[in-house]
């Protein structure tokens, strides 16, 4: 990964200029941690690959939606990667590819999907949902680590939606205070 040699708001100026080089800047520093969430949520690594060709493009074309005072530019990106991910996942073509995937071929993938190149450690987001309470940390890891929805959280967990929306919430406060 090379050096970000912008700040963040030199950064989004330039993107939302249309600038090829920040662009490449973008990608050469986030292309790694945003293939990890896109390959927790569809292991397949080819169509995980060309997911984040995808977001990569949204991120492009969208560039203008972005609002600094919502958040920052990586938990934007998080969000779009995400996102895609879990769309395609539901989408009839990602269950047809699961329904016909040839079961000889699946004891080899096992070892090299198990291989994700998303260390959220090196960016510190691991470490810090870790110190989170415990029924804090549960909603994080099943919402953007495993790529659950807040419905599909309430479930597993068997807690009320409203209740899982707000610990979520306060959850995101917590972490936002203590990464800034």
């Amino acid at each position: 990964m090379k050096k970000n040699p912008f700040t963040e708001e030199e950064l989004v100026s330039l993107l939302k200029n249309k600038d090829a080089n920040a662009y490449n800047v973008l990608y050469d520093n986030y292309s790694s941690a945003l293939y990890g969430i896109v390959s927790r949520i569809i292991p397949a690594e080819e169509i995980a690959q060309d997911l984040l060709q995808d977001v990569f493009i949204k991120i492009w074309k969208n560039i203008e939606k972005y609002d600094t005072s919502k958040g920052r530019l990586f938990t934007w990106m998080l969000n779009i990667a995400r996102n895609s991910a879990i769309d395609y996942s539901r989408s009839k073509q990602f269950k047809l590819e699961n329904k016909i995937h040839d079961i000889d071929n699946s004891v080899y993938e096992v070892n090299e999907q198990n291989i994700v190149s998303f260390n959220s450690d090196t960016i510190g987001i691991k470490e810090e949902v870790h110190k989170l309470k415990e029924e804090y940390r549960k909603l994080i890891d099943f919402i953007y680590f495993k790529g659950f929805t807040q419905e599909e959280t309430s479930k597993e967990l068997n807690i009320p939606l409203g209740t899982v929306k707000t610990r979520v919430r306060a959850a995101i406060i917590e972490l936002r205070k203590k990464m800034n």
